[in-house]
C-alpha cells in the first residue's frame, strides 16, 4: 500500500508484519541507548526548540506531571531530566507538532480510517477541532462547541432512563476533571462509571480492602529504598515503570536483595544501566534480582501459598524464641490467622512446584530470604492482577506480610504499582460504579443534590450493557476504550448499537472510527498545554501510585484555538443537560480550579485544606490508616487473613496458556513504534512468544506463520472460540507450556465473560489457545 502525501509516517506505518526481524536481545534496561531513542522520538514529533521546552519540564516541581505512568517522584530536589524513555515518548506524542485538522477528516472517509493500524492513526497528530459522524454521514464534520452539547443533551435526556448511558473514564484525567465528572454524571441520575481501573488494577483494590481496608499501596518512595527486601511479582519496570529502576537501584546500594517473580525474564528486572550516572554510561549498570522465580502463568497464587507454609515451617522449628512469625502483630492487629494457618500447613510442596513450575531448593531461598529481612516490600501489577484468581492470589501475598508483621512500619509494605498516571486520583475522586453511601452523602450535602445509591455498570458490565441494548449513549473522558477492552468484536458490536457515541480525546485511536448511529470527537488540552480561564493560568492536581498528591502545569501553546480543557468540557455539558437551575455551581468551576479544590476539600476524604496542602512542594499524601497507625477499616476492625482453596492454571494436552502484555514501544494501547529491542523485535507487532521445547513439541518451527485461537466454555455450556490471524512464531524463554503476545492485537481472543472472581477484571493473563497454520502456511514451512 501506499501511503498519501499528507502522511506523517514512513512506509512502516502500514504494518507489514512480513518484515519483522528478529534479532539479539538487550540484556539491559535504560543507558545510553534509551536516551537516544528519548531525544530521536522528541525531536522528531517537537522539533529542537519545543523538546528542550517541554522535557526539562516534565516531572519538576513548577511543571507537568507525566502522562504516562504514575510511578511517584522521589521527595526533595529533583534530577534535571526527572523522565523516562517511554516518559518522553509519551510527551513528544501529546506534544507533537503534527495537528490533525478538519481537512484531514474530509479526506479521509470513517470506513478509510477503520482500515489503519492503530500505530498509523496515534502518529496523525493532535485534534484541533469538535467533529460529528451524523446517521449516514461517511466521513466526520466539524461542529460548533455549543451544538456538540446540544447533540449530547438531547440524546441523554431523551433516553427511558439515566442508566441508559455509559460514562468512561481513563487515568488520564486530572482530579478536578474527574471529580466534576462524576458530579456530573450522578447529578444526571447513574453510577455508571466504569474506568480503566477495572481492567487493571480492580482486583489489588478488591483484595486490599478485604485484607486491610483500603484498597490502596502502603509504602513510599523512601519505603523502597531502605526496604531489606523487595519482591516482584508480574511487573516489567523496565518498559511500564522505568523510573522505579533508580529506585531499585538505591535499595540495593542499601544492602536491599531483589527477588523477580515473572514468566519472563524481562530486561528491566535483569540490569539496570542509569544513563546520568557514570556506571550507566561506560560500566556494566547494576544487576537488579538477586532472585528470579520463573513462574507458570497463574501459579503465583501457589506460589504465596507455598512460601506460607514454609515461613510457618520455620517457626515451628524455631520454636518459642522464633522471630519468624511476628506474633506480637497477629495477636493484636489480625484476625483468621488460625484458619490460614490450618489452610497453610496442609499445602502440598509436590502440588507448588506442580502449579509454579518453581523448583523446591528456589523457593526454600526465597523463603529464607523473606525470613532474613526485617523490612519487606511486595510490589506487583498486571501479572498478579488479571487473573481469574487474582483477588485470592493478592490476598495471599499479603498473608505472608501479616505473617511477618510487614504493615505498618517502615521500609514494608504493600505496593501495588498502578499503570496509568492519576489512575489512583480518579477514584478517589469518586470515578468509581460502587462509592460508598459517605461519599455521597457528603456530595448531597455540599451542593444541594441528590444523588443515586444504586451500583453502575463497571466495564464489563457496560459492555454487556451496550450489547444488550439495556445502554444506549457512551462517552468516553479519554483512553482508547475499544482498544483496551476485551472481547474486540464484541466491543466494537456493542459500541456500533449505540445511538450515541462520544470520545473526548487529544488524538485519533481506534475507538473513534467504532462508532454509533451518531458520533462525536471533542478535542480537549493535555498535560502539556497552556490551560487558561478567566482568572489565569489554571492547575491541576494528581495522584501517584503511592498517594501523593501534587499539581501539574501545562506550558506549551494548544495544538489549536478550538481546544477545550477537560473541566471546561465537562462543565459546559453540565450546565445544557442538567438546566440552568441546576443548583451545582459550573460557571465558577469552569473560572477557578481552586473553586473545585474547595469543593473537593469539602467531599473527599484526606483532602482538607486541599488547595493549600497541594501548594507544598511536593504536595502532600492521602492519610492510610494501615500504614500511618495500624489501623484496619474493615468488618473485623483488623486486618484480615485471606483463605481461599488454592487454584493455578494446568496447561490442557496440545494447547498453550497465553498472556498478553506491551511491547517496550507502547504505553498501554498507545503504539509509539513498531520494535520491542528488549525482546529482540523490530519492524512488527503479530508475534507470538513461545517455548523451544513447546514449538518442538507441537510440530511447528521458528518463523512460522501461526493463527492463535482461544477455547473457552461459554455460557451455556458449549465450546466457544476466538480467532486472531498471522501472528509470527518466536522462540522466547518462557515457561514450557505458556506464550505471550502484544495487546491490543490479542485482546479479541479474551472472551467478555472470562473475569476476575469478585473483581471482574478481564482475564488477559491466562487465556488457553491453540495455534493453527495460518492462511498459505503449513507447519512443515
Amino acid at each position: 500500500m501506499t501511503l498519501p502525501k499528507h502522511s506523517h509516517l514512513d512506509a512502516r506505518a502500514d504494518l507489514n508484519e512480513a518484515d519483522v526481524v528478529i534479532s539479539g536481545r538487550e540484556g539491559e534496561a535504560a543507558g545510553v541507548k534509551a536516551v537516544l531513542v528519548s531525544l530521536q522520538r522528541a525531536w522528531k514529533q517537537m522539533g529542537l526548540a519545543r523538546t528542550a521546552a517541554t522535557l526539562f519540564r516534565l516531572n519538576q516541581r513548577h511543571g507537568f506531571d507525566c502522562p504516562g505512568c504514575a510511578w511517584p517522584e522521589e521527595p526533595g530536589g529533583r534530577k534535571l531530566a526527572e523522565f523516562c524513555e517511554n516518559g518522553a515518548k509519551a510527551v513528544a506524542e501529546e506534544a507533537t507538532k503534527r495537528t490533525l485538522d478538519p481537512e484531514f477528516f474530509a479526506r479521509h472517509s470513517v470506513a478509510d480510517l477503520a482500515d489503519r493500524p492503530e500505530y498509523w492513526l496515534s502518529q496523525q497528530g493532535r485534534i484541533t477541532h469538535p467533529m460529528v459522524l451524523r446517521p449516514g454521514d461517511t466521513h466526520y464534520r466539524p461542529i460548533t462547541w455549543d451544538e456538540s452539547y446540544r447533540v449530547i443533551a438531547d440524546h441523554l435526556n431523551a433516553l427511558d432512563h439515566p442508566d441508559q448511558a455509559v460514562f468512561y473514564t481513563s487515568g488520564r484525567t486530572s482530579n478536578e476533571a474527574a471529580f466534576l465528572y462524576q458530579l456530573l454524571v450522578r447529578s444526571f441520575g447513574t453510577n455508571n462509571l466504569p474506568d480503566c481501573s477495572n481492567m487493571c488494577h480492580e482486583s489489588s483494590g478488591t483484595a486490599l480492602t478485604e485484607s486491610i481496608g483500603i484498597g490502596k499501596g502502603s509504602v513510599s518512595v523512601l519505603d523502597l529504598e531502605h526496604a531489606d527486601c523487595i519482591l516482584i511479582a508480574g511487573q516489567n519496570p523496565g518498559t511500564n515503570h522505568p523510573r522505579m529502576l533508580s529506585v531499585l537501584e538505591k535499595a540495593k546500594a542499601n544492602g536491599a536483595k531483589i527477588i523477580a517473580v515473572n514468566p519472563l525474564p524481562e530486561a528491566g528486572l535483569m540490569r539496570f544501566k542509569d544513563p546520568q550516572k557514570v556506571h550507566g554510561v561506560v560500566g556494566h549498570g547494576v544487576s537488579i534480582a538477586d532472585e528470579f522465580v520463573q513462574i507458570r502463568l497463574g501459579g503465583d497464587m501457589a506460589l504465596f501459598a507455598g512460601l506460607g507454609r514454609l515461613l510457618l515451617e520455620a517457626d515451628e522449628k524455631a520454636g518459642a524464641a522464633s522471630s519468624v512469625l511476628d506474633r506480637e502483630f497477629i495477636d493484636a492487629h489480625c484476625a483468621g490467622f488460625d484458619e490460614y494457618a490450618a489452610q497453610t500447613r496442609a499445602v502440598d510442596l509436590d502440588t507448588v512446584t506442580e502449579a509454579t513450575g518453581v523448583p523446591r531448593a528456589q523457593l526454600e531461598r526465597v523463603a529464607q530470604m523473606l525470613i532474613d529481612s526485617e523490612r519487606t516490600v511486595f510490589c506487583w501489577a498486571m501479572g498478579l492482577t488479571q487473573h481469574r484468581h487474582a483477588v485470592a492470589t493478592i490476598g495471599e501475598a499479603t498473608n505472608v506480610l501479616l505473617m511477618r508483621g510487614m504493615i505498618g512500619k517502615p521500609g514494608a509494605g504493600v505496593c501495588p504499582v498502578r499503570g496509568h498516571s492519576n489512575v489512583q486520583g480518579d477514584r478517589t475522586m469518586g470515578i468509581w460504579e460502587r462509592m460508598p453511601a459517605a461519599f455521597h452523602d457528603a456530595l448531597d450535602a455540599r451542593f444541594g443534590i441528590t444523588t443515586p445509591r444504586k451500583d453502575g455498570f463497571d466495564t464489563v458490565d457496560a459492555i454487556r450493557a451496550m450489547r444488550d441494548k439495556r445502554a444506549k449513549t457512551f462517552i468516553g473522558m479519554g483512553g482508547n476504550f475499544v482498544s483496551a477492552s476485551p472481547d474486540t468484536e464484541v466491543t466494537e458490536a456493542a459500541l456500533r448499537g449505540c445511538e450515541l457515541t462520544v470520545q473526548i480525546s487529544t488524538k485519533l485511536n481506534r475507538s473513534h472510527v467504532v462508532h454509533g448511529r451518531t458520533a462525536l470527537i471533542l478535542p480537549t488540552l493535555g498535560r502539556t498545554d497552556r490551560d487558561i480561564q478567566l482568572s489565569g493560568k489554571q492547575l491541576v492536581s494528581v495522584e501517584d501510585s503511592m498517594s501523593v498528591v501534587h499539581l501539574s502545569q501545562g506550558r506549551l501553546r494548544p495544538a489549536g484555538d478550538e481546544l477545550r480543557s477537560e473541566v471546561a468540557i465537562v462543565c459546559q455539558l453540565a450546565r445544557t443537560v442538567l438546566g440552568a437551575d441546576h443548583p451545582v455551581p459550573w460557571e465558577s468551576f469552569i473560572a477557578n480550579y481552586d473553586v473545585i479544590r474547595d469543593a473537593i476539600a469539602d467531599v473527599v476524604p484526606g483532602c482538607a485544606d486541599y488547595n493549600t496542602k497541594v501548594r507544598q512542594p511536593d504536595g502532600f499524601q492521602l492519610p492510610h490508616p494501615p500504614r500511618d497507625s495500624r489501623e484496619f477499616h474493615t468488618a473485623t476492625g483488623k486486618a484480615n487473613f485471606s483463605v481461599n482453596p488454592l487454584e493455578w492454571v494446568p496447561v490442557p494436552p496440545g494447547r498453550l496458556v497465553l498472556q498478553t502484555l506491551r511491547s517496550h514501544d507502547q504505553y498501554n494501547t498507545t503504539i509509539y513504534g513498531l520494535d520491542d529491542r528488549y525482546r529482540g523485535v523490530k519492524g512488527g507487532r503479530r508475534v507470538v512468544f513461545v517455548n523451544p521445547t513447546d514449538i518442538a513439541a507441537l510440530g511447528i518451527h521458528d518463523g512460522a506463520r501461526v493463527d492463535l485461537v482461544s477455547e473457552f466454555t461459554g455460557a451455556d455450556g458449549t465450546m466457544q472460540e476466538r480467532h486472531a490471524k498471522d501472528f509470527l512464531v518466536v522462540p522466547f524463554s518462557t515457561p514450557v507450556g505458556n506464550a505471550a503476545a502484544y495487546y491490543p492485537e490479542t485482546n479479541p481472543l479474551v472472551p467478555l465473560d472470562h473475569t476476575a472472581a469478585k473483581s471482574n477484571t478481564p482475564v488477559s493473563k491466562a487465556v488457553v489457545i491453540r495455534l493453527e497454520p495460518a492462511a498459505g502456511t503449513s507447519w512443515d514451512g
